[in-house]
């Protein structure tokens, strides 16, 4: 059974603004601690998305009105094929909403707990797909700082699109980042360095850190590390000085140097080695001085840690991968989604339908008798929550992607016929999904 469906046409106010009038609700497919999201179809294009809505009151209790604002504002500004593109967003009394590229392939964190096992060249394309796109955040100062399996979905074809800007920097102008966040087991250790009561600052490299463990837990099944919630910032930097890294034998030599943190003292050693054998030739080959030098995943010195795009694409063990064709999604992963299954736990519909005090499908009624309740009673909310409230009704940013693309598009209409127009509007980078039946589990 689904969450509810109207059968009204879609109601469009003076401003033709997109609203949730325009979505018919199919079911739910997740939820965070003030946030649920389920899928929805658009009425009029009848294409398939994902819609995330937040409670404005849990989320002004909770103080996360800004980070939710601040995601809303990075999202706007982005477009990417390995990321979940944001398409409207609107509000009503009770939610914020914004709707986004619908990726049925499901998280990472769901496949690890259903024990697929991923083989070195899947984790290698996810590793060059997630590459690109924290190169293209980085084109626009931008720091994830949350990169792990839960936040890496996959489409219908088993490429990984990465989700969840809510705890997102913006840095400019060679500035770095000083405030703690992220998820810690895959924190860089930078971010648990406090010097004389101030944290010195850090910048995209945590990102590229977060990366290689996540890269490890995918191809093991386990952390490099083993640390909780709780653990002291103490405890970790010494197990990040302390614990030797383990690598099972099986995997590539290649795969080992990209991952694996590199001592000063075995660079140095492995250097004169090699120049005592070579001699002059040394500087002239690309072999092991030369990836003695080259930077990693893992290395807790930020100097000697992979930090940006173009050193990734520097090591030898990408030099037989295309860009292009990456980026173009033209290199079919080692592994492909159920396409049978929505790849998320049921459980989601079932609590939406019995548990949830304020479901969805019966947002239209319960919003009419509260105006009415409200109307007879005159009761209002507290003055202080209402006026934070209200701050959260002004402050909301109205998007359109569909109404700005359409802009572009007619600004330019001398090079583009109308039916090529009408496919642009219409194509999402990631929507490519065929309208489905979820109306059952």
């Amino acid at each position: 059974m689904g969450l509810g469906q109207s059968s009204k046409s879609p109601v469009k106010g003076d401003t033709d603004e997109v609203n949730f009038d325009n979505f018919q609700i199919l079911r739910a497919i997740g939820k965070g601690s003030f946030g649920k999201v389920c899928i929805v179809q658009k009425k009029d294009t009848k294409k398939m998305y994902a819609m995330k809505y937040m409670n404005k009151l849990k989320c002004v209790e909770r103080n996360e009105v800004r980070n939710v604002l601040k995601e809303l504002q990075i999202m706007q500004n982005l477009e990417h094929p390995f990321l979940v593109n944001i398409w409207y967003s609107f509000q009503d009394e009770e939610d914020m909403f914004m709707v986004v590229d619908l990726l049925l392939g499901g998280d990472l964190r769901y496949h690890l707990q259903q024990n697929v096992h991923f083989s070195e060249n899947t984790v290698k394309l996810y590793i060059c797909e997630l590459a690109l796109a924290l190169g293209y955040l980085r084109s626009k100062h931008i720091i994830h700082r949350d990169i792990k399996p839960d936040n890496i979905l996959l489409d219908e074809h088993g490429h990984v699109h990465l989700t969840d800007f809510n705890i997102a920097a913006i840095v400019k102008d060679d500035l770095k980042a000083t405030s703690i966040a992220g998820t810690k087991p895959y924190m860089a250790p930078e971010l648990f360095q406090i010097f004389e009561g101030s944290h010195p600052g850090y910048s995209f490299s945590v990102d590229w850190w977060s990366l290689g463990i996540t890269a490890y837990e995918l191809l093991r099944g386990q952390r490099p590390y083993v640390m909780r919630s709780s653990t002291p910032a103490n405890e970790i930097l010494h197990t990040f000085h302390k614990v030797h890294l383990s690598f099972p034998a099986a995997w590539s030599s290649e795969m080992k140097s990209l991952l694996r943190k590199v001592s000063r003292t075995k660079c140095i050693s492995s250097a004169v080695a090699v120049l005592a054998v070579l001699g002059p030739r040394a500087n002239k080959s690309r072999g092991p001085l030369h990836e003695s030098g080259v930077k990693k995943l893992l290395c807790i010195d930020v100097q000697k840690r992979i930090s940006c795009l173009a050193e990734l694409q520097d090591l030898d063990y990408m030099s037989d991968v295309s860009w292009d064709t990456v980026l173009g999604k033209q290199i079919p992963p080692g592994f492909i989604p159920n396409k049978r299954r929505l790849n998320c736990d049921p459980t989601f519909e079932l609590e939406e339908m019995i548990l949830e005090s304020k479901p969805l499908h019966k947002k239209k009624k319960r919003l009419a008798r509260k105006t009415r309740d409200q109307g007879s009673d005159g009761s209002p909310q507290n003055g202080q929550l209402q006026q934070r409230l209200d701050n959260v009704q002004r402050d909301f940013i109205i998007f359109n992607r569909e109404k700005s693309t359409k802009a572009v598009l007619d600004s330019d209409s001398t090079e583009l016929s109308t039916s090529n127009k009408n496919k642009a509007i219409e194509d999402g980078q990631n929507n490519n999904v065929e309208p489905v039946d979820f109306l059952s589990g």
